[in-house]
């Protein structure tokens, strides 16, 4: 007699969709199948009293059928047969719990990899405990989470003044309604990202970010207990929410050192498409080796390199320099110009281009041993007519092709090697702050590194994107080139560090390539914030030096703040003392606990409701940029 499992087998295998050749069950298939809630599977199903009890349920006259009851059983151990066929499609375990002959690629996998990491850091040093939203049991959250967010403290910088939104700010836009203006917003990154998809979905040329580099010693601090993990959850969402900004023809190149690059890679891979990447640019950032490293002294970074679509993005040349026009001279006072020599010889051989050359002294010359000639016997005696063959200055050397440098195209294909001599290295870039600023700034790139790369990824009038602004490099550079430029930065340092260094180039500051380019000043750009409102209060509650201001806060959050939905307000005063005794820690994780952390911010869907206060001017600067 059967008992359920081969009961189930024997039904689910007069269904021929779920055999393999060899007769066998697929279970893949038969999975693939309930997530679809397929409705011959269903049907099939209901066939057998026993299978419709087990993994349906009525409710009224309606049979519901339990998709995750049906495919945990089908994965469990104890169903089908122990053969290697039961286990072949678990190699390679993916995303939800699909496996590989369903995926058909390879991806990360790492504990929390379906979550949503608000990281909001407002200072270097913080080592802050983040909540993780899981995709499927916070969906609700998540969209309010990721819901645009009102706009507030908005300012126009201009060479000479700087005008408050009070004074009346409009936002210039194209035909198209597309905004131009240089934009920088300060807040938490991940929402400016989804705040800004409102206006500049598919309109981003280039995205050039530098992230934390998760090195235990930069900038990125969360959960000592998962940090790898929890930095590619960080990147992912964002990268996530990045992608829907690029254009078709876009972009995005990724700074980042050896600790997270090969992973970082397959994460790409993964959100854009591993049949979009293009290339992986290794930097040479240092000159000098470090005498007291302990293994390897790193002299390089990785620049990842995206396209949105490989099919149709192509990298723009890079202009010519003196060194590369140096290498063409005119040894034989051509008309046409300068020119280089070329080896006219191929590594495939063919007999039909091997024979024999006479030079115009009588040498006899045959192509090197297991090569041929590139052109056939006709085909070169018309360039030896054309005086494209050079024979050396007393016509007797080994032949070599012309090519003139009138006839070359106008730029140069980019290497992916680059050397600090061409692009800079990090002593230059901490310099070029420290003269412009007199601040001392840890981890700034080189202008001319933006240069290359704004070079190669986009054309004068492009918008292009840094969610990582740091220091202001590639708001600076993008300035100087005429790209309009969009900066993201959740660091207090913004308005000390970002904002004044792009008020010197306004100014026509002659640092990093300035002169290069004939940079003068001018120009404008537009500053504004996520409008906190739970995320205050974080902030004030990590500042807090002792209880007493914490109570200070407290008194103010009952008032003002939005409490997660089990806070009973009541029973905490009655243990007010108790709380008192506890450390400063405790009390700290205590009353960041109490607070709904899908409030941080304020939805722009809320900036009528009196409870946020949110200014006349603001509201009209919200009304301008969300149109």
């Amino acid at each position: 007699m059967q008992d359920f499992s081969q009961k189930l087998e024997t039904l689910l295998k007069t269904d021929k969709r779920f055999l393999d050749a060899d007769g066998e069950l697929l279970k893949s298939e038969v999975m693939d199948k309930a997530y679809k809630a397929d409705k011959g599977l269903v049907e099939l199903l209901l066939l057998r009293p026993e299978i419709k009890k087990k993994f349906f349920a009525q409710i009224q006259e309606h049979w519901i059928f339990n998709i995750n009851d049906f495919v945990a059983y089908i994965q469990d151990k104890h169903f089908l047969n122990d053969s290697y066929t039961k286990f072949k499609n678990k190699i390679g375990l993916t995303i939800g719990g699909k496996f590989l002959n369903e995926r058909k690629e390879v991806a990360l996998v790492w504990p929390f990899k379906d979550g949503v990491l608000e990281g909001g850091m407002t200072k270097d040093s913080e080592k802050r405990k983040e909540i993780f939203f899981n995709e499927i049991l916070a969906h609700d959250d998540i969209d309010k989470l990721f819901a645009p967010k009102v706009l507030t403290n908005w300012k126009r910088y201009t060479p000479s003044r700087v005008i408050p939104a009070k004074a009346g700010i409009q936002l210039r836009r194209d035909t198209d309604g597309t905004i131009r203006e240089n934009l920088i917003i300060k807040g938490n990154n991940l929402l400016a990202l989804h705040t800004l998809k409102t206006q500049f979905q598919q309109k981003v040329k280039l995205i050039y970010i530098d992230p934390p580099y998760n090195t235990g010693n930069d900038s990125f601090g969360y959960n000592d207990n998962f940090n790898h993990s929890t930095w590619l959850t960080f990147m992912k969402n964002r990268l996530e929410a990045a992608r829907a900004l690029l254009r078709d023809d876009g972009s995005i190149w990724i700074n980042i050192d050896d600790t997270e690059s090969h992973y970082l890679k397959v994460l790409c891979d993964e959100v854009f498409g591993r049949d979009n990447f293009v290339a992986n640019v290794v930097w040479e950032k240092k000159y000098s080796p470090q005498n007291d490293s302990k293994w390897l002294s790193d002299s390089h970074d990785h620049i990842l390199l995206y396209a949105k679509n490989k099919s149709t993005w192509r990298p723009y040349l890079l202009s010519r320099t003196e060194k590369a026009n140096a290498a063409y001279r005119n040894l034989d006072n051509d008309p046409r110009g300068s020119w280089m020599s070329d080896n006219p010889s191929v590594k495939t051989y063919s007999k039909a281009t091997d024979y024999p050359i006479t030079t115009p002294s009588g040498k006899i010359i045959n192509p090197p041993k297991s090569r041929s000639w590139r052109f056939t016997k006709e085909k070169f005696d018309e360039l030896v007519k054309d005086n494209r063959i050079w024979f050396g200055k007393n016509g007797d050397g080994f032949p070599r092709l012309k090519t003139f440098l009138s006839e070359v195209q106008g730029g140069l294909v980019s290497k992916t090697l680059w050397f600090r001599s061409e692009v800079g290295d990090n002593q230059e870039s901490k310099r070029e702050v420290h003269d412009i600023l007199d601040e001392n700034f840890s981890t700034p790139k080189p202008e001319r590194l933006l240069q290359r790369i704004f070079e190669i990824g986009s054309k004068e009038g492009d918008i292009v994107l840094d969610f990582f602004a740091g220091s202001g490099t590639s708001g600076a550079v993008a300035m100087k080139m005429k790209r309009q430029f969009i900066l993201c930065e959740q660091m207090d340092y913004v308005e000390k560090v970002t904002i004044e260094r792009l008020k010197k180039a306004l100014a026509g500051e002659q640092g990093g390539i300035s002169e290069a380019v004939g940079w003068k000043g001018g120009g404008d750009f537009v500053y504004c914030e996520l409008m906190k409102y739970n995320e205050r209060f974080i902030d004030e509650i990590e500042k807090a030096k002792d209880t007493k201001m914490l109570l200070k806060i407290w008194q103010e959050m009952k008032e003002k703040s939005f409490f997660n939905y089990s806070v009973d307000l009541k029973a905490f005063e009655e243990h007010i003392a108790e709380f008192k005794e506890l450390p400063l820690k405790k009390q700290k994780s205590i009353l960041l606990q109490t607070l709904n952390k899908n409030q941080l911010y304020v939805n722009a869907s809320e900036i009528d409701d009196t409870e946020f206060k949110v200014a006349k001017e603001d509201k009209e600067m919200n009304k301008e940029f969300y149109g």
